[in-house]
């Protein structure tokens, strides 16, 4: 059995006009996870995230260790993850005054382009590039949403943390990634809407984790519901019938598994 990797995804979210939008992102196909997905911004815990180094303000790593029920380096970890793939597949930095202060406000310029592309090949880390401006990560940024783990059977496996975000003011999510070949924002509902109509397939943690957010009506609802209940690690099993292959939860609850059309 594949032992699961730390992982951290984010829902980034934004008041727009039909309500509560959430940033998405479609994988490209022929990647060796999720291809043709539609995700969040989000992946795997680098080695460099847990720097102890790095400018910190809100929540500190052990209250995000006793909200996700896990040692204090690895939560570390995950909220720094949180931040770097954010700002990596997203272009938005959820950082700013190291007191508590202005968030920065806008991080699309050519020289934030060029540190963007450093993170992305590792040749920067985010301690060095928060550093460099005079910046901290704000852990007050996040609050912790869901907590999924990839089941046994699969070959490759996640341990994943699960955060929500607003848009900072002044920024805008950008369509930045070499993963994606899509990024749009849209309401849960609408989100779900064209999943359950085959249009947008994506894996089950996807699928709950926007219907959890579908019922708050702004921004600020979601950041206050959070995380929407107990934060227990979700593991599915999964189960063919007649109708189609489900993934079921723990609680019962079963998700219709839609895979990509090839292209």
């Amino acid at each position: 059995m594949t032992e699961p990797r730390q992982a951290a995804t984010v829902l980034l979210v934004r008041d727009g006009a039909p309500g509560l939008e959430v940033y998405l992102l479609r994988r490209t196909k022929g990647m060796p996870f999720a291809g043709g997905m539609t995700a969040y911004p989000g992946g795997g815990v680098d080695e460099r995230d847990g720097d102890v180094e790095v400018a910190w303000f809100g929540p500190s790593p052990a209250e995000w260790a006793t909200a996700f029920g896990c040692d204090e380096r690895t939560a570390r970890e995950l909220v720094c993850a949180a931040v770097r793939e954010t700002f990596e597949e997203a272009g938005v930095l959820l950082a700013g005054d190291p007191q508590g202060g202005a968030v920065v406000p806008d991080v699309s310029g050519d020289d934030w382009e060029e540190q963007r592309q450093a993170l992305l090949t590792r040749d920067l880390s985010l301690t060095e590039l928060l550093a460099g401006r005079g910046l901290a990560l704000r852990s007050d940024l996040l609050r912790p949403f869901a907590h999924w783990i990839t089941p046994p059977v699969e070959p490759r496996r996640y341990d994943t943390k699960f955060f929500v975000a607003a848009l900072p003011v002044g920024q805008e999510a950008r369509d930045v990634s070499g993963e994606a070949d899509e990024a749009s924002w849209l309401t849960p509902a609408a989100a779900l809407a064209e999943a359950a109509a085959g249009a947008r397939p994506m894996l089950p943690p996807t699928t709950h984790t926007l219907g959890q957010l579908e019922p708050f009506a702004e921004v600020a609802a979601a950041l206050a519901g959070s995380p929407p209940e107990p934060l227990h690690p979700i593991s599915p099993t999964f189960e063919e019938t007649a109708d189609g292959r489900w993934a079921v939860l723990p609680d019962g609850t079963r998700i219709r598994m839609v895979v990509p059309l090839s292209s």
